[in-house]
C-alpha cells in the first residue's frame, strides 16, 4: 500500500523532484500517525483462577485492544503492574452471560487516555490479563461488572418497618385498661437518621428527625414520636481535665472526660387516652467509651425537661437520667446492638384523681438489628427488641411492670457506605 502511494505521488506529478520528495515524506509521516491512532491488536488472555480487580485508588486508562467474542467493542479499562510485567484489562461495559452489553459500568473512577506509543511499548514487555473493573470503598463488583453495595451505615438513613410486638403485664389480670397479656399487638416504626462528621473525624453530630413507634393491640394503643433530637460526641487530642499530685515526684493524671450534649424537642407520647407532650429536653452527656469513629458509644446523660400534660393542661418539670449504648459490631455495618435504661420523675404536676403526686417512670430496652439482604442496595433488616417499663403516672392504672418483645423487619432508604469502608477485592465480605 505504502510503495504504491509513493510511486503515484512521484510518477504522476510534473513538479520538480525535490518538491515531490518533500510531499512523499509528508505522506509517510501522515500514514504513520494514522496507523498509531488505530486500535491495537493486543490480545487479552484469561486469568488464572479468580479475575483480579482494578484498584479504585490508582489511575485507570481507557484503551482499545483486540476485539473478541466476549468484548466485540475491544474497549477496556487498564491498570499495569510494571514489577510483574502485567496489565489488567477489564471490559468497559457490563457483561451478560459473559458477553459485552450496551449497559455502562456504574461507580467507576475517571479514566485517562493512554497514548498509542505507550500502549505499543507495553505490548512488547507486558502481558494483558482479563480483570474486573474497579469499585469504590464499600462496594463490590462481580465478574459481570455489576456493582453491589456490601457496606452500610445504618446511622444515615430513612427507614420504616413493622413488627409483631406482644406485651405482658404480670399481676394485672383485673386491670382492663392495659390487660395482662396482648399477643395480637403490632408495631410500626419510622424515622430519619443523619450523622455529620468534621473533616478531622474528631466530632460526630447525630440528628434524628420525625422518629417514632406506634403500638396497636387489642387492649390499648401506644404512640411515641419525636420531632427532632440532636446529640454529638467528640474525640479530644488532649485530656480536658487532669489532676496533679505532689507526693514524691509530681505526677499528672489525665481524665479523658468526653463531655457533650443531648437535646430533644416536641416528643409526643400516647397511652390509650392519656397524652404527654415533651416541649424540650436539655441533657449533659458523657461518653464512658466510644469507638475511634465515634459511631459506637456507651454514655450517660442527665438533665431537665418540660412536659405538658394534655389531660390537666399543665406543664411539669421532668428531670431525667439515662444510660445508653449503641454498638456497630462489625466493620461492614451488618450487626447492631442498642440499649437504654431511662428514669424520669415529674415535679410541679397538677393533682389528678387516681394518680399520686410527682409520679415516676422507668424504661429499659435492648435491641439487635441485622441486615438480611438489600433491594437495589437498600438494606432490609431483621429487628428484635426486648422492652420493660414501670410507671405510676397513669390515672386508674395500678403501678407495675409492663414487658414487651418485638420481632419484625425494617426497610432503609439511602444507607450509604460507612466512612471507615475500604475496597473489596474478593467475593466474601470482610
Amino acid at each position: 500500500m505504502l510503495p504504491t502511494l509513493l510511486l503515484l505521488t512521484l510518477g504522476q506529478s510534473t513538479e520538480p523532484v525535490d518538491d515531490r520528495l518533500e510531499k512523499a515524506r509528508d505522506l509517510v509521516h501522515e500514514l504513520a500517525n494514522r496507523a498509531a491512532r488505530t486500535p491495537s491488536e493486543l490480545e487479552v488472555t484469561r486469568a488464572e483462577g479468580d479475575r483480579p480487580h482494578l484498584d479504585y485508588a490508582r489511575e485507570v486508562w481507557c484503551v482499545e485492544l483486540k476485539k473478541s467474542t466476549a468484548v466485540p467493542s475491544g474497549r477496556y479499562r487498564v491498570q499495569c503492574d510494571d514489577g510483574r510485567q502485567l496489565c489488567f484489562a477489564a471490559p468497559d461495559r457490563v457483561l451478560r452471560d459473559g458477553v459485552e452489553t450496551e449497559e455502562e459500568l456504574q461507580r467507576t473512577a475517571p479514566c485517562g487516555t493512554l497514548p498509542p506509543s505507550q500502549l505499543e511499548k507495553l505490548s512488547a514487555t507486558h502481558r494483558f490479563v482479563e480483570a474486573v473493573a474497579e469499585a469504590p470503598d464499600g462496594w463490590y463488583r462481580d465478574d459481570q461488572g455489576r456493582i453491589i453495595q456490601v457496606n452500610f451505615d445504618l446511622h444515615r438513613r430513612v427507614y420504616f418497618g413493622g413488627a409483631w410486638a406482644p406485651s405482658f403485664r404480670p399481676g394485672a389480670a383485673r386491670d382492663l385498661s392495659l390487660g395482662s397479656m396482648d399477643l395480637g399487638r403490632g408495631r410500626a416504626d419510622f424515622g430519619i437518621e443523619l450523622e455529620l462528621a468534621n473533616d478531622a473525624g474528631r466530632e460526630l453530630h447525630r440528628l434524628h428527625i420525625l422518629e417514632g413507634s406506634a403500638f396497636i393491640g387489642s387492649r390499648d394503643t401506644r404512640l411515641m414520636a419525636t420531632a427532632i433530637r440532636y446529640d454529638w460526641s467528640s474525640r479530644r487530642l488532649a485530656a480536658p481535665v487532669w489532676i496533679t499530685t505532689f507526693v514524691g515526684r509530681p505526677r499528672r493524671l489525665d481524665l479523658d472526660v468526653n463531655l457533650a450534649g443531648w437535646f430533644e424537642a416536641v416528643r409526643f407520647e400516647l397511652i390509650s387516652d392519656q397524652g404527654f407532650l415533651t416541649l424540650a429536653s436539655a441533657n449533659a452527656s458523657i461518653d464512658l467509651w466510644h469507638s475511634r469513629d465515634l459511631q459506637s458509644y456507651l454514655r450517660v446523660r442527665a438533665g431537665p425537661a418540660g412536659e405538658f400534660d394534655l389531660q390537666t393542661r399543665s406543664v411539669s418539670l421532668r428531670p431525667e437520667a439515662a444510660l445508653e449504648a449503641d454498638f456497630t459490631l462489625d466493620r461492614d455495618g451488618f450487626h447492631h446492638l442498642t440499649g437504654a435504661v431511662t428514669g424520669e420523675k415529674l415535679f410541679f404536676d397538677q393533682a389528678l384523681a387516681g394518680r399520686r403526686k410527682s409520679p415516676e417512670r422507668f424504661k429499659a430496652r435492648l435491641g439487635y438489628e441485622l441486615i438480611l439482604l438489600a433491594i437495589n442496595d437498600y438494606p432490609l433488616t431483621l429487628v428484635v427488641d426486648g422492652r420493660a417499663q414501670w410507671r405510676d403516672d397513669l390515672p386508674g392504672v395500678t403501678p407495675g411492670w409492663d414487658f414487651g418483645v418485638d420481632a419484625g423487619l425494617r426497610f432503609s432508604f439511602w444507607a450509604p457506605a460507612r466512612r471507615s469502608a475500604t475496597q473489596v477485592f474478593n467475593r466474601t465480605r470482610g
